[in-house]
């Protein structure tokens, strides 16, 4: 029952020397990653994840970071040495190991899933017509095919609509389902938006109607369908310190992470009646760390990630980052990560 998977989880939380959950959490259904949770409390992280499913810019290398030329963050300091407490410190190297070696979907995977799951709307760019020179934004609604590419209704009067036609060159910027700030992912598109052709317009429908229930407007007279066709760039920021791109071929080749699909139902559930137990989690992964906040946002079939609230100590500064908390195996179904 619900009650003796807790119970097993915090009796391996304290003998593994995490934090001990306390006894007090009332636990109605706990249908969330209890089999790969409780494992990755007592077992190491193995080698489940196949070198090709990481992509290359996972790793920020030394050489990237001393190229005066290249991307970065200027921290200016008055050269005074910053002074971390010991204790501190050791906490940081554990959690920046962890970090390092936690498995994450590759990069064509997770732009896949961001944009497979997104809520249906993203902010489109294009080359205004009526304002020459100036780039025009809409918020618009879309629904990726099986390909991946973004399909749109817009009605002929639209200034996007407008634009297109003049213009097929634009961008799209899609923010992920739970965004809330930078830490956030979110993809950008660049490519070329075309009508679609007549005899393929039923499809386009049947596959915006299932991200959009209640668009009745696709049966307008007036209102025709695009599709983003050739698709020239994909940015991606997954967060702080990870950001890059990948080809449109990558990304065509790639598939939705399946546990995604679901996943925020499991995120939520734990965020609104088990949140001690993510924290309970976290201190039996990343010893020392204690954390005041921790919210799932995301999970997907090799773990998930976790928005933390914690105070350094010798500070009275809270800080607000995300960890990555990986399974010790691979989920492949929602019998997985729900039995």
């Amino acid at each position: 029952c619900s009650r003796n998977l807790i119970s097993l989880l915090a009796s391996r939380l304290h003998g593994s020397g995490g934090r001990q959950a306390t006894t007090n959490m009332k636990m109605r259904a706990f249908p969330s990653l209890i089999p790969l949770l409780l494992l990755s409390l007592t077992e190491p992280i193995t080698s489940f994840i196949q070198p090709h499913s990481l992509h290359k810019h996972h790793t920020i290398t030394t050489t990237s970071l001393k190229n005066k030329n290249a991307p970065g963050h200027d921290v200016r300091s008055d050269g005074a040495p910053m002074k971390i407490d010991p204790e501190e410190l050791k906490i940081q190297q554990v959690l920046a190991e962890h970090q390092q070696n936690a498995p994450k979907l590759g990069w064509d995977v997770d732009i896949r899933t961001l944009i497979e799951y997104n809520h249906g709307f993203a902010v489109m760019s294009t080359n205004s017509k009526s304002n020459e020179g100036f780039p025009g934004g809409s918020v618009v609604g879309f629904a990726p095919d099986s390909q991946g590419r973004p399909l749109f209704i817009f009605s002929g009067m639209s200034t996007h609509t407008q634009d297109l036609l003049v213009d097929s060159r634009c961008s799209l910027t899609i923010a992920a389902k739970e965004f809330k700030g930078a830490a956030d992912g979110r993809v950008n598109l660049m490519g070329h938006v075309t009508l679609v052709p007549p005899e393929e317009r039923d499809a386009c429908k049947e596959v915006y109607k299932k991200k959009h229930p209640g668009a009745f407007w696709v049966d307008f007279g007036d209102f025709n369908w695009f599709r983003m066709d050739k698709i020239e760039a994909i940015r991606f920021v997954g967060g702080f310190a990870r950001a890059g791109s990948v080809t449109p071929e990558e990304y065509a080749a790639a598939l939705p992470d399946a546990i995604a699909g679901f996943g925020m139902h499991v995120a939520k559930h734990m965020n609104d009646d088990h949140e001690d137990a993510t924290k309970a989690m976290i201190a039996g992964q990343i010893p020392g760390l204690e954390v005041e906040k921790a919210e799932i946002v995301s999970v997907d079939s090799l773990g998930m990630y976790v928005k933390v609230t914690r105070t350094p100590r010798a500070s009275d500064q809270p800080q607000q980052f995300k960890i990555r908390l990986p399974f010790p195996r691979q989920a492949e179904d929602r019998k997985d990560v729900k039995m």
